[in-house]
């Protein structure tokens, strides 16, 4: 077996040299002839549009050279018939997702299709591993593994951390793990080497500035409305321009308010995973084919596009991580000799140290990637349930061939068997409920499927990524159409501009607008699954806000903000309005240093407030929210509510705390000690909904909870009361249930993320510095002004900003 990943500067350069050697290198053509008819290579790929790209590269030189090689595409784009057809007379090369690799995997069709696959190359590993996805995908591949024992599989990635421990995903594990070899590209010789890592050096180094900004830098917000004449101009200097924003919600806003200010008719489009498919293959095709000037985009085009054109990348907010800002760069110029160009547009003043940490890091060539994750229990039990659907199954065979996936080598044969009695029984405490039977031992000692329609409702829920229940968005061209439309007159016509998440339809009435596929649309009716709209002019319309797509700080880059804090030599690199800023800080109250935290008390109006400045990510900001309001409460000092930014935490409430702490009433040192992370974590998961609602999402990644069923969603609604009531049953009669302590796992590494809490609270212990002042400081500005901020866009929500920004500096410069 070989299995080798390539850490590469230009992602289009490196999958084509890899096919190159796949198709045209004596690999595909001279073997396909002798095959029985299956696959010959699996190319696997986190986003449909780059399979759809990588598979246009491909067509290309594969019909120049006369190839008799079929390349397809199969994505959940892929209309059905299509599907089918690949099942029984499979291409030559199909490029995919994990989501469709698990399908076929689960179809009795498996042996024939793949028993004769000799390659599986993995396009942005880095992307693919550190997921839920990647858990399914490490057990998809395990099962390839056994099915074709001579698979070749390769990893493809620009951005990684540690090449040595992200090689254990492409090899079968044994015995503690089967590590690959790091070797130079001209040494490789597949016939003779196990593993092997392909290390390519890079081009020529990138070209990465940040926006001065001539205007007002915001002391808070993410919009960077500040900036927009700027970016527009910036789009105006070059040819083609990809402006990445982190959420479809910014990338709404923005797109909207350069296209009120596109005066000279600039082609600018935009793209991101709500949109109707149809709209984004055809922005897709008009920025290969240069007619585009700008896109508006999200994370939907991050990895791998192969775009020649396109001379400028602008990243509007901080990028969170030095990988993920080397990929987008990567999205500019793929030429080896030339450099890519981008522009880095803070939204705010921590974001302007974010953007210089992540510049630094960029040029370090230094890389931020997670490590390989632990395998989630959730994700193992819908690949049993998709082991049965495909074929009886032993148990002792599927341990050892689930233990050959990285993320699962260290599996005990208990939690093995306790998921596979889940997918059986449902556990003990829902053992009677023959719904919750999906799979039955028979007399020859295998596992099968209780029912065929059992196989038919796995095939409809396949996948880990768990979005709100969306409706969709039709577009019709007057008010009341969508009325008539449900009377049956219109039926279900309108034009499907795409979908956006089922709770912020619920929250609109008729004549609500809002921003949606770069239009201001008036909301209609709601009719089934569908939300009738019609276009409209409106000064301040919503933006959708969808759950998830938020990344948070990295560590490293975390680690690089403080340590710059603590220079003040190298803030002559930043703006003068960042500069003046942390001087004044330095003046009114001090500086945090490496190692330290900085905790601050003060009052405003008829409050008092704590706030500290961990510079962890929002997530562990807002779980030590949650455990600090506990112990004040118990301190008596009657804690109010608190708010997380990326970089500081706000408490606040009416108990007097400067004093509190100056009298010795309350200790600093007990209230962030790491203790909390016991009971006082454990009592608050106990009561809190955060925990009914990843339950919620591994009860239905686990198959217990279905969101399909013939074909229909169910409502988020129905949803919840289902997986409310078992989560409640169960807590009270099977505690130790598989899927509880899913649901906990999760949480500690998601959501909650309690691993980086409790390295923050360990490296402060015994160094936490308190500044009580008489009022607030220049640092505290941006966390106080996320106190009651809506999670909106808009004209108006931006004055308010300003309006509050300004009381508040005038407050801590007085």
């Amino acid at each position: 077996m070989i299995s080798s990943g390539t850490a590469h500067p230009l992602p289009s350069s490196h999958s084509r040299s890899e096919w190159r050697g796949g198709v045209g290198g004596g690999g595909l053509f001279a073997s396909s002839k002798q095959r029985s008819g299956g696959l010959h290579t699996l190319y696997i790929s986190p986003l449909k549009a780059l399979a759809v790209d990588i598979a246009r590269n491909l067509e290309r030189p594969v019909a120049e050279m006369g190839l008799p090689v079929r390349i397809e595409t199969r994505t959940g784009d892929t209309p059905q018939s299509r599907r089918a057809r690949q099942r029984r007379d499979p291409p030559d090369i199909l490029l995919t997702t994990p989501e469709q690799l698990a399908l076929l995997l689960a179809s009795a069709d498996a042996p024939y299709l793949f028993g004769s696959l000799r390659r599986v190359v993995l396009d942005e590993l880095h992307a693919l591993v550190t997921s839920k996805r990647g858990d399914l995908l490490s057990l998809g591949l395990s099962r390839l593994f056994a099915t074709a024992p001579g698979l070749t599989t390769v990893g493809l990635s620009a951005t990684v951390a540690d090449p040595q421990e992200l090689s254990r995903f492409l090899v079968p594990q044994r015995g503690g793990g089967t590590h690959a070899e790091i070797v130079e590209p001209e040494i490789v010789q597949p016939a003779t080497i196990q593993a092997e890592i392909v290390q390519a050096a890079g081009g020529a180094a990138p070209i990465v500035t940040m926006l001065d900004t001539a205007e007002h830098l915001p002391w808070s917000g993410h919009s960077a409305a500040h900036a927009l004449a700027e970016i527009y101009d910036l789009i105006g200097r070059h040819t083609t321009t990809l402006v990445f924003v982190n959420t479809r919600s910014q990338a709404e806003f923005l797109f909207q308010a350069l296209w009120r200010i596109n005066e000279d008719g600039h082609a600018i489009a935009l793209h991101h995973g709500s949109l109707d498919v149809t709209q984004r293959r055809k922005v897709e095709a008009a920025m290969a084919e240069g007619r585009l000037r700008a896109i508006v985009c999200t994370s939907s085009l991050d990895l791998g596009i192969d775009w020649g054109d396109v001379d400028l990348v602008i990243n509007v907010g901080a990028p969170k991580g030095a990988s993920r800002l080397t990929q987008r760069i990567g999205r500019a110029n793929h030429r080896l000799d030339e450099p890519s160009r981008a522009v880095l547009v803070p939204a705010n003043r921590f974001e302007v140290l974010e953007c210089r940490a992540a510049i630094d890091a960029v040029a370090e060539n230094a890389q931020d990637t997670p490590p390989l994750r632990t395998g989630a229990l959730d994700v193992l039990a819908q690949h049993v349930l998709g082991c049965a659907c495909a074929a009886p199954f032993a148990s002792d065979d599927l341990f050892v061939e689930v233990r050959a996936a990285a993320p699962y080598a260290d599996l005990r044969r208990e939690d093995f068997d306790a998921v596979v009695d889940f997918v059986a029984t449902g556990g003990y405490a829902l053992k009677a409920y023959e719904r919750f039977a999906k799979i039955r031992k028979g007399a020859d000692g295998r596992w099968r499927v209780t029912h065929p329609r059992v196989a038919q409702r796995y095939r409809l829920n396949v996948g880990t990524i768990v979005e709100e229940p969306m409706i969709k968005i039709r577009l019709v061209r007057a008010r009341g159409a969508a009325t008539r439309g449900h009377a049956g007159v219109v039926g279900r016509a309108g034009k499907l501009l795409g979908e956006v998440e089922e709770y912020f339809i619920e929250g609109l009435v008729p004549g609500d607008t809002f921003l949606f596929a770069g239009e201001v649309l008036r909301y209609e009716a709601l009719a089934e699954d569908s939300a009738y709209v019609s276009r409209a002019h409106a000064e301040d319309p919503k933006v959708p806000v969808y759950a998830g797509g938020k990344f948070p700080l990295s560590t490293y880059l975390a680690e690089r903000v403080r340590d710059m804090l603590a220079a003040p030599a190298t803030w002559r690199r930043l703006p003068d309005q960042v500069h003046d800023w942390l001087d004044l800080q330095r003046l009114r109250s001090r500086l945090p240093k490496p190692g330290e935290l900085l905790v601050e008390t003060f009052p405003r109006t008829d409050k008092h407030y704590l706030v500290c400045y961990p510079f962890e990510g929002r997530l562990a900001h807002q779980t030590l929210g949650m455990l600090l309001t506990r112990r004040l409460e118990r301190a008596r000092q009657r804690p109010l509510g608190f708010v997380a930014s990326e970089y500081a935490l706000a408490v606040w409430g009416l108990g007097d705390l400067s004093f509190a702490v100056k009298r010795g009433a309350l200790s600093l040192d007990a209230l962030f000690d790491e203790d909390m992370l016991g009971d006082d974590l454990d009592a608050w998961l106990a009561e809190s909904a955060l925990m009914k609602r990843t339950f919620r999402q591994c009860a239905v990644i686990a198959g217990l909870i279905e969101r399909r069923t013939g074909g229909e969603d169910k409502s988020r609604r129905q949803v919840t009361i289902s997986t409310d009531l078992v989560y409640d049953v169960l807590r009270k009669h099977q505690p130790d249930h598989m899927l509880l302590r899913a649901a906990q796992a999760e949480a500690a590494t998601g959501l909650l993320d309690i691993r980086r809490l409790g390295l923050l609270l360990s490296r402060v212990r015994g160094r936490i510095v308190h500044v009580p002042l008489p009022r607030v400081s220049p640092l505290a500005v941006p966390v106080m002004l996320e106190i009651g901020r809506e999670s909106v866009h808009g004209e108006a929500s931006e004055a308010l900003l300003m309006e509050a920004e300004a009381d508040l500096v005038r407050e801590a410069m007085g």
